[in-house]
């Protein structure tokens, strides 16, 4: 039985002169835009399994394995709790050698073991805080049926709990994974938050597309906000050279019990919205309001012209 043959696709010679260019740009004035002869990058999708790792601890049987009961939940988390503890330990010491030169392997991998110990010892709180934000959806969302409901598909839940792990191990003072980890729920959601911004308890993010919540944003208790909320910086401090400095408060403080509606954009870091307040859709803050305040845009005008047939 003869086999029938396939017609190979010419190169083009230019291809190799191609290539030779594209190498050659590596060392160019942009090098800065590659990662080569340093140490290794984490891997996004180890860090991707890590999130789906914890989210299973954290809602056993919700996601990961279903049908768990009694007879096999120990297994499956001890199982799970083993492997999560390899992967977050291996992707903590690499980010940690990206940035540490004054501390051997050794060093590193220690420090990286405790971080990702740290971090599995902190999920019983994980879930005592994400029951509480899921439980202020229930109570703020007519339209929420059930907390099965919200578990599952809620994307401002989504977003909260890897917000959540990421600000754990942003306190412990692991970079890049944490932003790898709320960007990837940014993408998944469309809710933007900083891991290393500062969330009280009970915190719901209703529908929650185009929410924004900078990295030195501070939100206290049993506040709730809807879509395209911003709550971003009003400017940027330069040094001398014009370089940016980094590290100042920029971003608005949220204090208890504060309702803020569709669209609204509150931007600086002197912002401050009064404990109690309501701040109506499509409003923009760039100054403080006391406690029990209630900002509102007042009614446009509006024309309507019908057309005549």
């Amino acid at each position: 039985m003869s086999r029938s043959k396939t017609n190979s696709i010419a190169i083009p010679p230019e291809l190799k002169q191609a290539t030779f260019k594209i190498v050659e740009s590596y060392g160019s004035k942009d090098a800065f835009i590659q990662h080569l002869n340093r140490s290794r990058l984490p891997s996004r999708e180890t860090i991707i399994t890590v999130l789906a790792s914890v989210q299973e601890l954290i809602f056993p049987g919700y996601f990961g394995i279903l049908g768990l009961d009694e007879s096999n939940i120990a297994a499956r988390t001890h199982n799970l709790v083993c492997t999560l503890f390899d992967d977050i330990r291996a992707q903590i010491s690499l980010c940690l050698r990206l940035e540490t030169e004054d501390k051997s392997l050794s060093e590193l991998q220690n420090q990286a073991e405790k971080i990702a110990l740290t971090l599995i010892e902190s999920i019983p709180g994980l879930r005592t805080e994400l029951s509480l934000d899921i439980q202020a959806a229930y109570i703020g969302d007519p339209a929420a049926h059930n907390y099965d409901e919200i578990i599952f598909s809620y994307p401002g839940i989504y977003a909260i709990m890897v917000y959540r792990i990421a600000n754990r191990l942003a306190q412990l003072g692991v970079p890049l994974i944490p932003r790898v980890m709320t960007e990837h729920a940014h993408n998944l959601t469309g809710i933007d938050i900083h891991p290393k911004a500062k969330i009280g308890s009970n915190f719901f993010i209703d529908h929650g597309t185009g929410v924004v919540i900078g990295e030195t944003t501070i939100i206290g208790n049993n506040v709730k906000i809807y879509q395209g909320v911003t709550l971003g910086a009003l400017s940027f401090a330069k040094d001398s050279d014009g370089a940016l400095i980094r590290g100042n408060k920029r971003h608005p403080t949220i204090e208890d019990n504060v309702i803020i509606y569709s669209g609204a954009t509150i931007l600086g870091g002197d912002t401050v919205i009064g404990e109690g307040s309501v701040i109506g859709g499509n409003v923009w803050l760039t100054h403080s309001v006391p406690p029990h305040s209630k900002v509102i845009i007042e009614d446009p005008k509006m024309r309507i012209k019908q057309s005549i047939i």
